[in-house]
């Protein structure tokens, strides 16, 4: 699993409830765009706002838009193990992957609890691939992970790799060596994507590939060219796209909103995000425009 993998929303109705009819042509608009991968119910995805059969209705749907050229991997994380092992075993024969993070309310106190909790998550769908959801900003569970890499491997044989949302950039070098790269580490801070890429990154995760994904890819092409300016100029595009979003009244709810001016509505978010308004998505669509973003935003072709 390689390239940019989009974190995506909960598309909804109005009225807040699981608008599933969407997601066919969410899927389109990934593919059509470069995007080659899905990562559903997580953070971005709201997850947590979420009852469990609300989040089986997404992987279903889900599900059944994954093709050659667009996988899936479903969050099944949970505060509870039970329902944690639910949700994979009912992820089993839907989509390619399945990850978790750590239970984020009782928390962690070791390690090796952290590789309790997944190996018993992992064996629920023991022929499709594991990566653990290592986000210690929210869970708590801020461990390295190239010692979890080691403790874990011998024991979860669906251990695919990390899903590494953080920002220790030695950390996620290190579990990338580790044992001659066997590890597949997805990065996953968006503001720093071009951090990663001299790491040798290879795969990403992140909400602003809904949006940005042209952008990254000319992050990507420029790093390549060794066009180190461009590279970074286009990287604080990406930064200036979340400042401008946050200051809506908080990232999560104003990115969902704004995927409405690019051609796919995904409607309103859950309390306690902030859903925009049609005139705050025009103000922020100036704003953007001014910064020079527009040109790198994710087309829709029924847009």
């Amino acid at each position: 699993m390689k390239g940019l993998i989009a974190a995506t929303y909960a598309p909804m109705h109005h009225d807040t409830s699981i608008n599933l009819e969407v997601i066919p042509q969410y899927a389109e608009f990934l593919k059509g765009n470069g995007v080659k991968g899905a990562f559903i119910n997580g953070s971005t995805g709201d997850f947590a706002s979420l009852s469990v059969a609300e989040r089986k209705q997404i992987t279903s749907a889900w599900g059944e838009n994954k093709s050659s050229d667009l996988f899936i991997v479903d969050h099944v994380g949970h505060t509870s193990l039970n329902e944690a092992k639910e949700l994979a075993r009912n992820a089993a024969d839907k989509v390619d992957g399945i990850a978790a993070l750590a239970p984020y309310y009782f928390r962690l106190s070791n390690i090796d609890k952290l590789v309790e909790y997944c190996k018993e998550v992992a064996a629920c769908a023991p022929n499709i691939p594991f990566y653990y959801y290592h986000i210690p900003v929210l869970t708590g569970a801020n461990f390295n992970m190239v010692e979890f890499l080691e403790l874990a491997t011998p024991q979860i044989p669906n251990l695919a790799g990390i899903k590494f949302t953080n920002n220790n950039l030695v950390d996620y070098k290190y579990s990338k060596e580790l044992n001659n790269g066997s590890a597949n580490i997805l990065f996953g801070f968006d503001e720093i994507f071009l951090a990663s890429l001299p790491f040798g990154a290879e795969g990403w995760v992140g909400s602003t590939y809904n949006h940005l994904a042209p952008l990254y890819l000319a992050i990507v092409e420029a790093f390549n060219k060794n066009d180190n300016k461009l590279a970074a100029d286009l990287q604080q595009k990406s930064m200036k796209f979340v400042d401008v979003l946050n200051a809506k009244g908080g990232f999560n709810g104003a990115a969902k909103s704004f995927m409405k001016a690019l051609g796919v509505d995904l409607g309103p978010s859950r309390f306690p995000h902030t859903t925009l308004t049609k005139a705050q998505i025009e103000e922020a669509k100036t704003e953007l425009d001014t910064l020079g973003i527009t040109p790198y935003f994710s087309q829709s072709k029924q847009a």
